[in-house]
């Protein structure tokens, strides 16, 4: 395929010198008849379909409709060719196609998977630019992505709270003009089978009001031993054109993931040789963690007039996590023999709650001679997040196996400890202002602020103290982009990031001092 593009670049960039050496006849002369064409472009837009692999627009790192040639962020765009093309059955198999995105933790197959990017751990998903990574939500399905958009550096002046390597945000699939159906399926040699519905088309004859419907059904054996998988999700999207300046879009996902706790294989530090990849270090008996994920969103667009547009919505999303695990105890806990790990038996049950309400007016206007592309919004967030965690004892020998010749089908021992049980609430509010001004053809600033606050409030009962917290964050940013032709710019950014840390707090002996554990994706 490289090849095929590069011989169709060349051949046009050469064919007209090829025509300008050849000498018209002299003694012949033919003339065409005039044609006229007309129609309609079909543009892209930053919310829509990309046209192969080469996405040109982007909002993800502005929350406006801008060219990707004219932000003065590094962005990458997956298309949903490329999810297609490369078989992904998940974000992350996209992400690794983004070029400078690697994987980190996640969570045994559970959750939504940490990435790095720019040296930095980050865990920031959005949908439509609702965040979808509160909890332990399961990884989203690559058949609802209509494209994956990579944002690197800091972007919390436009999403709140975040990591300073990137954010992500999808951009799921939307219902089109024309009826379609298409059905997929998947087999490999591990035994895994799945299959896909993607239907979509108009309800009325006027086509103001129309769907898309993705579902996805997944089970089978993988290649660790005594781990498989199962997945069901269910993606309706429903669009109305309520008149020529009014849209509202309802949009759901949800999904039901069934997977065993499968940590991997930890290298340790006197770990003598290297077990077989198949190896699972876990017990069959323990059965899945079920992983139910629920996404509402409905968001709509009104035109106020030619150079105005509000626009918004509101994000529920509801999950939990719960079941049976086994995992080691901890970093030293294979024996001085070099071979045997200590293990515990785990009960978990995490249940979290999130209410997103966002609401953003975008005009375009001159002024001073400057073209401005203003954007102005407010946000406030709701999480709940209550969680138990129950283990057996970690004495060595309670619960041991050999991870080069495991033996499986030990007793399950008694859950006797409770190091986590609690609950926690996190508000946010939020406003921010962006202007994008195009000072000449070719040279375009932006510059923005972001001022949120934070109310913190935890509860533990399983010894921990209690706390409340409350923080006020100014997340400021500004970008400068130059072009030096029509296909090469040069572009500075400088930005914040800002994010409160949650979870149980640690108490420094000696000291009343409070230091807030890691985010819960540590």
């Amino acid at each position: 395929m490289r090849r095929t593009l590069i011989s169709i670049c060349v051949l046009q960039a050469f064919s007209p010198f090829s025509w300008a050496d050849v000498a018209p006849s002299e003694k012949a002369s033919l003339e065409l008849q005039a044609t006229s064409v007309t129609g309609t472009a079909d543009f892209e837009t930053a919310q829509g379909p990309v046209k192969g692999y080469h996405a040109t627009r982007s909002a993800s790192a502005t929350r406006t409709d801008t060219s990707i040639h004219e932000t003065p962020q590094s962005i990458s765009v997956v298309s949903k060719d490329v999810v297609e093309d490369i078989g992904a059955t998940r974000l992350q198999e996209a992400l690794d196609y983004a070029g400078g995105v690697g994987r980190a933790n996640n969570f045994g197959g559970q959750g939504l998977t940490n990435f790095t990017v720019r040296g930095f751990t980050t865990a920031e998903f959005y949908r439509n630019g609702f965040p979808v990574n509160r909890g332990y939500p399961a990884m989203p399905d690559a058949n609802t992505i209509e494209r994956l958009e990579v944002l690197r550096g800091p972007a919390t002046m436009l999403y709140g709270r975040g990591d300073p390597g990137g954010t992500f945000n999808v951009v799921s699939k939307q219902p089109l003009a024309e009826r379609t159906v298409t059905l997929g399926s998947q087999l490999d040699d591990q035994g895994m089978k799945r299959g896909t519905l993607d239907a979509s088309g108009p309800l009325d004859e006027d086509g103001r009001l129309a769907y898309r419907l993705n579902v996805v059904g997944e089970g089978g054996d993988t290649f660790r031993d005594h781990v498989s998988t199962e997945r069901y999700g269910v993606a309706p999207v429903l669009s109305w054109q309520v008149n020529d300046a009014t849209k509202v879009i309802f949009e759901g996902d949800f999904i039901r993931n069934n997977h065993p706790l499968d940590r991997g294989l930890t290298r340790f530090a006197n770990q003598r040789g290297t077990p077989s990849r198949d190896t699972f270090w876990g017990e069959k008996y323990a059965g899945d963690l079920h992983n139910d994920n629920n996404t509402a969103q409905l968001r709509f667009e009104h035109m106020l007039n030619d150079n105005w547009t509000l626009g918004g919505g509101f994000q529920w999303l509801d999950g939990t996590m719960k079941g049976n695990g086994v995992e080691a105890n901890g970093a030293t806990s294979l024996g001085a023999d070099g071979r045997t790990l200590q293990r515990n038996f785990n009960y978990r049950k995490l249940e979290w709650t999130d209410k997103d309400y966002q609401l953003n007016l975008t005009g375009h206007f001159s002024t001073g001679g400057f073209e401005h592309t203003l954007l102005t919004g407010v946000e406030y967030e709701d999480y709940d997040y209550k969680s138990i965690i129950q283990r057996s004892s970690a004495a060595t020998g309670t619960f041991p196996i050999d991870i080069f010749n495991p033996v499986y089908g030990q007793p399950r021992p008694a859950l006797t400890r409770t190091p986590t049980h609690d609950k926690e609430n996190l508000k946010t509010y939020a406003a921010f202002v962006q202007d994008q001004v195009a000072l000449t053809e070719r040279l375009k600033v932006l510059a923005g602020a972001r001022f949120e606050r934070f109310e913190h409030k935890y509860e533990s009962y399983a010894g921990a103290p209690n706390w409340n917290a409350a923080d006020n964050a100014v997340t400021p940013r500004v970008g400068v982009m130059y072009d030096l032709t029509d296909t090469v710019a040069i572009y500075a950014d400088a930005a914040r990031s800002f994010k409160p840390n949650t979870g149980a707090a640690v108490w420094v002996a000696g000291s009343s001092r409070r230091r807030a554990s890691p985010m819960r994706w540590a």
